[in-house]
């Protein structure tokens, strides 16, 4: 794992050597980048977070943002898959999962986050899926439980998972459920599945308008059966993990991945205005008053982003009473921006930017997804609402 002195360099190298020259490939024929992902872990960057104690730098959610803005700014389907796995690690340790974390700590682990479900869509604190304690002693190859009272039963899984990114490539899934117990005292229970567990398949096609190789297809659990220790955490306490281990990694990650895009969007407009020319005029689109003010407000706004990214960074890292409401801000106002922002770069790059072969076309598809990614920015303006209210983050009213 290179030290957290050197991991600017580490993700800087397989950046330039693997995750660039493969990015529009990626999107273009919508393919999972398993060679990014691979010199990602060979490079100790997916275990950039894992606890020294388990064989990772021990880095915290300041470094992972900044790994996954600069990857935002080369690959969105890239910065996807290590956004979801760096928040399935925060599950991991928040339960502390040592032998999955060690296996990550050796780059040669992926995870990921199976949340969203068909029945209750963006709602991810709504789980339908069933978890059910079976009688009996297991069959030939399920591992015996360490947890004490289960008599060797299995937990029997059943679900369908709408949107699962790196369905089919992760090696790991951070699945949530209903509580095993009725009397468990929250909605939801988190598990560590395999993949390759019987009973689990993908179920259909990612084809999306963006992201186009992050794999976030449906998948769907039949009867799937894990061990009780693969329980993260308590019964029923699957929802308050999620919210403070995971959701600031993911929010804060998303974020992140949007400022890379905008600050990309800003650098390839200048790009064009710096190579374009007006041959009648004599003059190049740089020596223009109104697209140089569009690059302005690019920038701004990417900076901005990224501004508000490190303010909520900041509040976290030192434990300030505004740190709940600056994290659930950033996605948000990031996605925002992000989609904004493409829109301005679309303009002031004209119709160059309208086909397929422009970088600024495919972040423009890449920077819609933000808004519509569990929460939603319409669940999260909720959330910030309830927040300066004094209400409950949840709840009916």
């Amino acid at each position: 794992m290179p030290s957290q002195e050197s991991y600017h360099d580490a993700l800087l190298r397989v950046i330039d050597e693997v995750v660039a020259p493969g990015a529009a490939s990626v999107d273009a024929d919508g393919v999972f980048p398993q060679a990014q992902v691979d010199a990602l872990g060979a490079a100790g960057l997916l275990a950039l977070t894992v606890p020294a104690e388990h064989g990772g730098a021990g880095a915290g959610l300041a470094e992972a943002a900044w790994v996954i803005r600069e990857l935002g700014s080369v690959c969105g389907s890239t910065a996807m898959i290590v956004t979801m796995h760096y928040s399935a690690v925060a599950a991991l340790a928040a339960a502390g999962d040592k032998e999955t974390l060690a296996a990550v700590g050796g780059g040669r682990h992926l995870s990921t986050l199976a949340f969203s479900e068909t029945g209750s869509r963006s709602h991810f604190w709504a789980p339908g899926s069933s978890a059910v304690l079976e009688p009996g002693v297991p069959e030939p190859g399920v591992p015996e439980p360490a947890a004490p009272g289960t008599g060797g039963r299995a937990v029997r899984l059943d679900a369908g998972k709408s949107w699962v990114t790196s369905a089919g490539h992760a090696d790991s899934y951070v699945w949530s459920s209903r509580p095993l117990s009725d009397a468990a005292a929250g909605p939801m229970t988190l598990w560590l599945v395999p993949e390759g567990t019987p009973g689990l398949s993908v179920s259909g096609a990612f084809d999306g308008l963006g992201l186009r190789g992050n794999s976030s297809a449906p998948m769907t659990a039949d009867g799937v059966r894990v061990p009780p220790d693969a329980m993260l955490g308590e019964d029923g306490a699957g929802l308050d993990l999620a919210l403070a281990a995971v959701l600031p990694y993911f929010l804060i990650c998303s974020a992140a991945m949007s400022a890379g895009l905008m600050r990309r969007l800003a650098a390839e407009t200048a790009a064009h205005l710096a190579r374009t020319h007006l041959t009648h005029l004599g003059v190049s689109l740089a020596q223009q008053a109104g697209p140089r003010a569009q690059l302005a407000r690019l920038r701004i706004e990417a900076d901005r982003t990224w501004a508000h990214v490190t303010e909520a960074l900041s509040a976290v890292a030192t434990g300030r009473e505004v740190a709940p409401l600056l994290v659930l801000e950033v996605k948000a106002a990031a996605g925002e921006a992000a989609a904004d922002a493409a829109d301005l770069a679309l303009r002031a790059c004209g119709g160059s930017a309208f086909r397929k072969e422009s970088v600024i076309e495919r972040l423009f598809r890449d920077s819609r997804a933000a808004r519509v990614m569990a929460p939603t920015t319409e669940a999260l303006y909720d959330f910030i609402g309830r927040a300066l209210l004094g209400l409950p983050l949840l709840g009916d009213v």
